[in-house]
């Protein structure tokens, strides 16, 4: 038996997401800012995918731990999931601040990892969140307003990168010397360290917790904390895990492993197709092509934006799998034409299908596991299904760096192509899964407030 939750309104599940905002925004920073960072301070193509691993790493460590360590923490001031949320996004905005400042490719790579390890501690609690506060029927509605977040965020991050570039001038170089990183980087880090907090106080701020029931809260009492007590929570949970999410495993690896090719060579596979320049060759050609790749990026996910409501509209009528299944073909077909686009300007066309598969990328998956979780393991199990994505991601900085230079040729626009088809194989993989329909919940009125 369990509670009813009250359902919220519009502009309720909208306060209560709009730290996704500032979280994704510095996640969009990332996928389109930081390994061209990287190759300003002189890393090479094939160094990308190692130099990446600071992410999935963080996520696979950090967001089941943060998971199972938040379903155990209640307090009366603080509530469950928000003490995850601030310290994050506090981590966040500092590694965001002093990101533009680093003036050895070593730097750049170890404050990833600080700006990872704070973005997963901010995020993995957001996903539970959804599960804790709305009841069913606004589920779809819950998690796909982080899509449009997500969206949001990562258009202003990407948006950001073309338009410091336009209206900054000034050598290449930063204040501590001859790094390479010219000056329009460094306010778009800038704003986003503003973003990040500034967001995710405005979330805890207007968004009270459900407290636990007297029931809940002697259990709480009477686990048995203890440092090695997360971790045991974890591979219980792992062992316990339902068949759906051993499923979504399979479509996150191909997923995953896409997207992640996608956000290390789509800067160089563009300066190569349309500005026909490598990082190496002409600077200010590819520092256009970077700019450039910014907005097209942008623009993705200012589809992604207005899309997500409308894709829960279509996970309720026609189903959460079919809506992922089709999205998937979206994005591998926008891929597959891509690389094959000369006029900067066409390279938007295929950036809807894109779009609108990454809204779903974002939302619809949760949709259709979260029927089989136990309620009293929602925050470890989203982590677990966090490690779904990171699993891959470490895979892929692990191995297509040589997959890129011996099977690839060392061209961007391949490593663009194999993203395709690696997403069509996630789209065939989604038509295996069995989505479990969430259990009702037993309408008892709520006594008090939230």
């Amino acid at each position: 038996m369990s509670f009813i939750k009250p359902k919220l309104t519009f502009s309720q599940i909208i306060n209560m997401n709009f730290g996704f905002f500032g979280i994704q925004y510095s996640f969009g920073l990332q996928q389109t800012a930081i390994n061209p960072l990287y190759s300003f301070l002189h890393a090479r193509p094939e160094q990308l995918p190692i130099l990446n691993l600071a992410g999935p790493m963080t996520g696979l460590l950090i967001q089941p731990l943060i998971g199972a360590l938040s379903d155990k923490t209640w307090s009366p001031k603080w509530g469950r999931r928000k003490p995850y949320f601030l310290t994050g996004a506090i981590g966040c905005s500092l590694c965001l601040f002093f990101f533009p400042f680093c003036s050895a490719l070593w730097m750049a790579v170890g404050l990833l990892w600080l700006l990872d390890a704070s973005n997963n501690t901010a995020m993995e609690p957001y996903r539970a969140f959804i599960a804790d506060k709305l009841p069913t029927e606004q589920r779809a509605m819950g998690f796909l307003t982080q899509s449009f977040f997500t969206g949001l965020g990562i258009t202003l991050a990407n948006v950001s990168l073309f338009i410091f570039q336009k209206i900054i001038s000034g050598e290449s170089k930063t204040n501590t010397g001859e790094s390479g990183i010219p000056y329009w980087v460094y306010g778009s880090f800038f704003v986003g360290a503003v973003c990040s907090i500034g967001s995710v106080l405005w979330s805890v701020s207007k968004t009270p917790e459900i407290p636990p029931t007297d029931e809940e809260l002697i259990k709480l009492r009477a686990h048995k904390g203890g440092f090695l007590a997360p971790f045991v929570e974890i591979f219980l949970s792992i062992k316990d895990m339902p068949k759906t999410l051993w499923q979504l495993g399979l479509v996150y690896l191909f997923q995953w492993y896409a997207m992640f090719c996608y956000w290390q060579f789509i800067s160089l596979s563009i300066a190569k197709s349309v500005w026909h320049t490598t990082a190496e060759g002409n600077k200010q050609l590819y520092e256009q092509a970077v700019g450039w790749t910014g907005l097209v990026n942008g623009f993705y996910n200012v589809v992604t934006f207005c899309s997500a409501f409308g894709l829960v509209w279509m996970a309720n009528k026609f189903s959460a799998k079919r809506v992922h299944v089709f999205c998937l073909m979206l994005a591998a077909i926008s891929l597959f034409i891509l690389p094959h686009i000369e006029n900067k300007y066409y390279l938007f066309a295929p950036m809807i299908g894109f779009g609108i598969a990454w809204a779903s990328m974002m939302g619809v998956p949760y949709i259709m596991v979260v029927g089989s979780i136990p309620k009293e393991r929602y925050g470890v199990y989203m982590g677990i299904v966090n490690m779904m994505i990171v699993i891959p991601m470490i895979l892929q900085t692990l191995s297509f760096g040589y997959v890129y230079e011996h099977y690839l040729g060392g061209n961007p626009s391949n490593a663009i192509l194999f993203a395709g088809v690696l997403l069509l194989f996630a789209s065939l993989a989604t038509t295996l899964i069995t989505v479990v329909k969430p259990i009702e919940e037993i309408e008892i009125p709520l006594s008090g407030g939230h």
